[in-house]
């Protein structure tokens, strides 16, 4: 089954089919097919949210029909986990990239967009343990006892895209804040060139009208003469 151009069924049968030795393979095959799906749209943190949902689901899905000994349906969820946050550390640099050629090319990063990117990013780490909450508490009752530890640990730990996510996001501001200071120096010196400028003006006015005034106080006396 093709959700949001995901192949489920897919994800669903690598993990019920999954062996006690095969968590790395689980992991980057939920690194792939994250990583697809997320290459196959907008990058808005709306869609993110959206894959990170479906791709749970469809591990939870294939957990609860692995019937095979020895695996430990918990690590493999924690596999899910870690394949998702790889691929997600691949989204933070995408919009780390982008929003470096936007500020190189001038652009402000106060204007709309470029905030909300930056919101987006700080919210990363939120909606993608918010993502993985939906798909637990949608699986059954004993998937859903396995997802817990899981979460807990995220949450607790934090994850790799969310930590890159709020660095890439504080950086961003904190340039903000510097352009913003260059500005603002920018308009002092701009300032403080014109009252030179206005100075030297005035002075050379000032110039002017006492040559005016010397030059008609010459000319009264010989009007007077006359």
């Amino acid at each position: 089954m093709l959700k949001s151009g995901i192949d489920q069924d897919k994800i669903i049968e690598m993990f019920a089919t999954a062996s006690a030795s095969g968590s790395e393979q689980v992991r980057k095959g939920v690194q792939q097919a994250t990583l697809a799906a997320l290459q196959g749209r907008e990058l808005s943190l709306k869609n993110i949210r959206s894959v990170l949902k479906t791709v749970a689901q469809a591990a939870s899905a294939g957990a609860a029909q692995n019937k095979l000994p020895g695996v430990d349906v918990e690590a493999l969820l924690d596999q899910a986990v870690a394949g998702m946050d790889a691929a997600l550390l691949k989204a933070v640099d995408a919009n780390r990239v982008a929003l470096q050629q936007l500020v190189s090319q001038g652009a402000d990063l106060r204007e709309k967009h470029l905030k909300k990117a930056l919101s987006d990013l700080e919210a990363m780490e939120d909606s993608f343990i918010g993502a993985l909450k939906k798909a637990a508490d949608a699986a059954g009752t004993q998937v859903a006892s396995q997802w817990a530890p899981v979460l807990e640990k995220m949450q607790a730990g934090g994850t790799l895209s969310g930590a890159k996510a709020a660095t890439t996001a504080e950086q961003f501001v904190q340039q903000m804040h510097t352009a913003m200071r260059d500005s603002r120096a920018a308009g002092l010196k701009a300032a403080q060139t014109l009252a030179e400028s206005y100075a030297a003006l005035v002075s050379g006015v000032l110039i002017g009208m006492s040559d005016a005034l010397t030059q008609g106080g010459a000319a009264k006396p010989k009007a007077a003469k006359k």
